[in-house]
């Protein structure tokens, strides 16, 4: 193994938003390589396990790797128990996190949760992302599989003893990685790390999170390449996920190994390393792709013909001005993109649903004041980008989806929702309908944002 100028020791933070994020970067090789943690991590306390650390020196024997703590774990910030992360402020966090780096182009290696934060990131940071690598993780775990199965005989009771026994060998390696039980002071070590992680409070939220977590409908935009891995026997995440993945992520190749551990730096851990070394060695010259994931919003007046023949042509125009001044106010606030508008409608993107969700309730309460009604509809999916726009069925499905509005109401698509989790939303079952045009039935919600974020 070459020597390491950066010995991993060294802790740096970077700003996302309010909260600082803690990382590291060890090695110095031809590819960026940011490994998103899926669960509880400690930046200081992980070279202390002999083997994690030899995981980690080894893959950064080939690239220059990107260490850090989710926010709430190990060095980073702490949250409320009450207030946990969304999907959003976790890509948040990524992005911070490379920024600092100076990491403009990196190969993102997702475990377990942070496999939905680094999915979702390639999604819609195709220009960023250089590959995705996820091992033993999911798009949508159900609690009657995996870990809370395993640990009691309902979710809720599950989620009681991870509280319970937080930092103890019966939820920390039982079934994460029962082959280091063996191994007194490896297990020591291990559950040290994990009460240094985090809470037991927040422990059990950050697992019923994780169970929240639905981004199956937003695979097919991964167009970057990708690789999954998966232990066959794994006891936190059957192997049918990994196989799922993949099954879902067009072009991507899928690799099974031997194993019952999810810790993938316990048991057969030169399987992994080999495998993410041919894979990054493999990649072809990053091209430039046209399509991103995004979260598309129309906005539109309600009964705006009928307003403008009561006012007349002039202060019709006058009022009309007056929306769009106070409309891209809020774009401009909540960080969106205003692609067109269209008479008294505006297409806006935003990177996330929820900052979507929160800036049509701006622009609703905003324009009211001039006694103005907007109807809103949302939509998450696959757009193609170029100099004169977005097009594509996402957006026709995000215009369809406004026209079924009330008015004052966000109504948004399935889709939305599922990527919505922990931001402390409100979803109403507004039923399945059919789209003009677009193929399929369609689940939509109205929306209301509560006091998360």
């Amino acid at each position: 193994m070459p020597r390491l100028r950066n010995v991993g020791r060294k802790v740096r933070y970077a700003k996302a938003g309010a909260f600082n994020i803690a990382y590291q970067i060890v090695g110095d090789g031809p590819v960026d390589l940011v490994l998103s943690p899926g669960w509880a991590t400690h930046l200081d306390l992980a070279w202390d396990i002999p083997p994690l650390a030899r995981l980690l020196n080894d893959l950064a024997s080939f690239s220059r790797l990107i260490l850090f703590d989710k926010r709430g774990t190990g060095l980073s910030d702490r949250f409320s128990p009450d207030s946990l992360p969304t999907l959003e402020e976790r890509m948040s966090d990524l992005r911070a996190v490379m920024d600092a780096a100076g990491a403009e182009h990196a190969a993102l290696f997702g475990t377990l949760g942070g496999g939905a934060m680094s999915g979702l990131f390639a999604a819609s940071f195709p220009e960023r992302t250089r590959a995705l690598i996820l091992y033993g993780t999911f798009a949508k775990l159900e609690p009657t599989s995996g870990v809370l199965a395993r640990l009691a005989d309902s979710p809720e009771a599950a989620l009681d003893r991870v509280e319970k026994e937080w930092g103890r060998a019966s939820v920390g390696l039982d079934s994460w990685a029962p082959s280091a039980l063996a191994d007194e002071l490896l297990a020591d070590s291990y559950l040290r790390l994990l009460r240094s992680s985090m809470s037991p409070s927040s422990a059990r939220g950050m697992m019923e999170l994780g169970f929240q977590v639905d981004w199956t409908a937003s695979l097919p935009a991964i167009r970057v390449p990708t690789l999954v891995l998966h232990r066959r026997g794994d006891l936190i995440v059957p192997f049918a996920h990994g196989r799922a993945l993949a099954d879902g992520i067009a072009g991507s190749s899928f690799v099974e190994l031997p194993g019952i551990d999810h810790l993938m730096w316990v048991g057969d851990q030169d399987s992994i390393v080999n495998e993410v070394r041919t894979f990054i060695g493999g990649l072809a010259p990053a091209r430039r792709l046209d399509r991103r994931l995004a979260t598309i919003l129309f906005t539109d007046i309600v009964g705006s013909t009928q307003t403008a023949v009561r006012l007349g042509d002039r202060a019709w125009r006058t009022l009309l001005h007056e929306h769009h001044r106070v409309v891209r106010s809020q774009i401009r606030a909540s960080d969106g993109h205003e692609v067109e508008t269209a008479g008294d409608g505006f297409l806006v993107t935003f990177d996330a649903p929820a900052t979507g969700i929160r800036c049509a309730r701006s622009i609703i309460e905003a324009t009211s004041t001039l006694g103005l009604e907007l109807r809103t509809g949302i939509h998450t999916g696959e757009c193609e980008v170029s100099e004169d726009g977005i097009q594509g069925v996402a957006v026709h499905t995000a215009a369809r989806v406004a026209a079924l509005a009330a008015p004052h109401e966000i109504l948004v698509s399935r889709t939305v929702r599922d990527l919505s989790s922990g931001a402390g939303i409100r979803f109403e079952d507004r039923g399945t309908h059919d789209l003009k045009g677009i193929p399929g039935r369609w689940e939509l919600f109205s929306a209301e944002p509560g006091g998360h974020g």
